[in-house]
């Protein structure tokens, strides 16, 4: 039996490395030498506001795959649910 991990799962993990990269990239710019006269004394909540800035985009061209399978999947536990509500609504209806 293996383990595969769901589209969800897979697609927010994804999501969270790319946004934690960017963080990582956005806070050495930041506090890195070169450009500290630029940026000035940036603090912690606009890097994580640049970094959710920046990934946003990228994640939305990357995950593109990934995203498309979530959809899918969200979409079978849909239909799924509706069936299952409808063979109930069916049951009661017989009884």
């Amino acid at each position: 039996m293996s383990f595969k991990p769901s589209a969800t799962f897979r697609y927010t993990a994804m999501r969270l490395g790319i946004f934690a990269g960017c963080f990582l990239v956005m806070w050495g710019l930041a506090y890195s030498p070169l450009l500290r006269s630029a940026l000035g004394n940036a603090n912690l909540f606009w890097v994580v506001l640049l970094a959710l800035v920046v990934s946003a985009p990228l994640s939305f061209v990357l995950l593109r795959k990934q995203r498309e399978e979530m959809a899918v999947q969200v979409a079978e536990r849909v239909e799924r649910a509706k069936e299952r509500l409808s063979a109930n609504q069916s049951q009661e209806d017989v009884a």
